[in-house]
């Protein structure tokens, strides 16, 4: 804590001896006001909220014990650290009483001014401590009562979605596809927020692995938009490309600058009003590729401004509005770009005049492009997907029994059991194409499925997709060594789990 901003309020109705104290801790660094009466005392600690009182005993109007009290009883004031100081109460009862009335520390006078500086310095030390405590229970609390908050606004639409497709309201075919749009897209937002936290938990142990290739910034730039045009669409907000950098390419994993291009498209859309515009730049330099985002959102205000990059971190002004996400988006485009061995920067003019983030990554040389290849003559064709037979084990009923009326409708032969030994009996007389199952079934989990499946001639060469919510590297790992030869995540699309059955070898 830098001492030229810590006030300390120095109460003593002795003035020589208030005198020598406040000389010794300004010539130290340190602010000092001074008060001589305890009432003086109070009423300084609720105006001028010091971090360190130096206390007195003895006073003329209420002994320092009652004021070291009084301060310590009002949820206003009692994050205020007590240094009592005495000429006269010097006996260890003297400090016991001290202490145990709410006092943090105890000198008897005269003291020596290092001692004295000493104290206040381990003070200072005890204060930023709590205070560092204080702050990150408030983020805890506010970030709780928004990621509540951040999840339940999904279900409000999927619920609703769900009863329109209920046959009993009358839903004709526009209203019913209208239904699976918004349940759709509202899923994703769902997962999206997960894997942002997850993601948040990977970078800070240091657990996320890039997969690095040459990348061409134009076509990430699709992607990006392409991912964030629903929350632009959703507020009516214009949002204007400009590519200037020819080559476009950093050395990168591809997802990640995505995730890092589309993170900043979505904080602007969503601290932009409706109709607002939205600019994204590409620009290059000798050394650096910038990608800009700019806005005429609600701008960012000077004391806000140093924080935006920080984890949790969320605009007073977006918190009023109910916009202000989990403040997770942001935090993490800065760690992707300095792990890409880049920067990332906000500039505002203040309060409504909007904002504008950068983000510098490395500029890598261009690589051969390879000829395009000749398709094979009718690659193009369209051929029906061949009938699998296809077991689903998961112990979520709604989850398995979903699955099954889908991949029923597919065409495919579905069979279901919701536990670990159940699955693996049925397969013996099932004999499945493919198996999809869950990680934490009862009685046998996923992994040990797996591994008996794999032992059992008869379903040794069944296609192995674990479907399951346990997505982090570990558990991809996990997965493997157990026998899987795919690891989706819940929720996973729907095409992604036809692509992988479709995959699997026929009878």
């Amino acid at each position: 804590m830098n001492a030229h901003t810590t006030l300390i309020l120095n109460v003593d109705d002795n003035e020589g001896a208030r005198y020598v104290k406040s000389r010794v801790l300004r010539h130290a660094g340190y602010p000092v006001i001074e008060a001589a009466t305890g009432q003086a005392a109070l009423e300084a600690v609720r105006e001028q909220a010091p971090a360190i009182v130096l206390l007195d005993v003895k006073l003329p109007d209420i002994s320092g014990i009652e004021v070291c009290r009084l301060i310590k009883a009002d949820a206003q004031t009692n994050s205020t650290l007590v240094l009592q100081t005495s000429a006269a109460a010097v006996q260890t009862r003297d400090k016991i009483l001290a202490l145990d009335g709410g006092a943090d520390s105890y000198l008897t006078e005269p003291v020596e001014p290092a001692e004295l500086v000493a104290n206040v310095r381990a003070l200072l030390r005890l204060y930023a401590a709590e205070k560092a405590l204080r702050d990150a229970d408030r983020r805890k609390d506010r970030f709780l009562a928004t990621l509540a908050h951040e999840l339940r606004n999904p279900l409000a639409p999927i619920r609703n979605a769900i009863e329109l497709l209920d046959p009993r309201h009358g839903a004709n075919d526009v209203m019913r596809a209208d239904a699976r749009q918004i349940a759709s897209r509202q899923v994703e937002h769902l997962g999206r927020l997960v894997d942002d936290l997850l993601d948040v938990s990977r970078i800070s142990h240091g657990k996320i692995a890039l997969q690095m290739s040459t990348l061409d910034l134009r076509e990430i730039v699709q992607i990006a938009v392409e991912t964030s045009r629903p929350f632009l669409d959703a507020k009516a907000q214009t949002l204007t490309v400009e590519i200037d950098c020819e080559p476009c390419h950093v050395t990168g994993d591809a997802i990640r600058v995505a995730q890092i291009i589309s993170n900043l498209l979505s904080n602007a859309a969503k601290y932009t009003a409706e109709g607002g515009q939205i600019a994204l730049r590409l620009e290059a330099d000798v050394y650096e590729i910038l990608i800009r985002v700019r806005d005429n959102g609600i701008g960012i205000a000077p004391d806000e401004l140093p924080y935006v990059f920080e984890l949790f971190m969320q605009s007073r002004e977006a918190v009023k509005r109910a916009d202000g996400g989990l403040g997770i988006g942001l935090a993490l485009v800065r760690e992707l770009a300095e792990l890409h061995g880049g920067s990332a920067s906000a500039h505002s003019d203040g309060l409504g005049l909007g904002s504008e983030f950068v983000v510098r990554l490395p500029l890598a040389r261009a690589p051969q492009c390879e000829a395009p290849r000749d398709e094979p003559h009718g690659a193009r064709e369209q051929i029906a997907p061949p009938r699998r037979r296809v077991l689903i084990a998961d112990d979520n009923v709604d989850s398995a029994s979903s699955l099954l009326m889908l991949l029923e409708l597919e065409g495919h032969e579905v069979r279901v059991a919701h536990d670990g030994p159940g699955a693996l009996a049925l397969a013996q007389s099932f004999l499945p194409n493919v198996a999809i199952l869950d990680i934490g079934l009862p009685g046998m989990d996923g992994h040990a499925l797996a591994k008996a499946l794999r032992a059992a001639p008869a379903t040794a060469h069944v296609q192995l997709i674990a479907l399951t919510g346990y997505g982090q590297e570990r558990d991809r790992q996990a997965a493997s060594e157990a026998g899987f030869d795919r690891h989706l995540v819940k929720p996973a699309p729907f095409e992604e789990i036809l692509r992988e059955i479709e995959n699997a070898p026929p009878d």
